[in-house]
């Protein structure tokens, strides 16, 4: 398996080095790395194999060695193993000095209510697409979704625009997550036809 650093993470680093942040973006890493072994792990569990993953900077993006083998369950599973390493991470942060556990708590807190927002690629979207797969396996039923993703990510971007430049961080994530949606949005009938021969497989 290969462990990548996705090119967006380069341009953050700077930024915390000139506003004298590096060590923030250590723990910011740090909770990254945290939160994605638990996808990791939680893959491992549920026997599938992990071809690669890209750290980004909101999580990370896992692939398969064979997506179209994997159930429905454990799609679901390895979904929700990135928040509850995060919940574990807070917990854990209670027992650490003051001034690191305030900031840890804080990313972490950060790192979970974004990744819990119900939209792709986010944690929370891969836990509605796996509940998708299980309780409405309808192709028009991915279309409209992927539709919301697209809509719900730009409207957080713009909010986060209000707010600058105190929002620069979470407006750059927004813009990225935005942009990953749209990415997804534009490969839609490739991503579609994968998942109706995935439905076929699972019925």
């Amino acid at each position: 398996m290969k462990i990548k650093l996705h090119l967006l993470c380069i341009p953050l680093v700077f930024l915390m080095i000139f506003t004298g942040q590096i060590a923030y973006y250590a723990i910011i890493l740090t909770s990254l790395l945290w939160h994605e072994a638990g996808h990791l792990l939680m893959a491992m569990l549920c026997g599938v194999s992990v071809k690669s993953c890209v750290i980004t900077p909101y999580g990370g993006e896992i692939e398969f060695e064979n997506p179209a083998a994997v159930p429905a369950t454990s799609l679901l599973w390895i979904a929700l193993g990135g928040p509850i390493a995060t919940i574990l991470g807070i917990g854990l942060a209670f027992f650490m000095p003051e001034l690191l556990a305030t900031k840890l708590i804080n990313v972490q807190l950060v790192l979970l209510v974004i990744n819990v927002i119900p939209i792709i690629p986010l944690d929370g979207g891969r836990i509605f697409l796996a509940c998708l797969y299980l309780f409405n396996p309808s192709v028009r039923a991915f279309e409209y979704y992927y539709w919301l993703s697209l809509i719900i990510a730009f409207i957080l971007f713009m909010i986060t625009l209000c707010y600058l430049p105190q929002s620069i961080f979470i407006a750059i994530l927004c813009l990225f997550i935005w942009l990953q949606v749209l990415k997804e949005w534009n490969y839609r009938k490739y991503r579609l036809a994968f998942e109706k021969y995935v439905m076929k497989r699972l019925t």
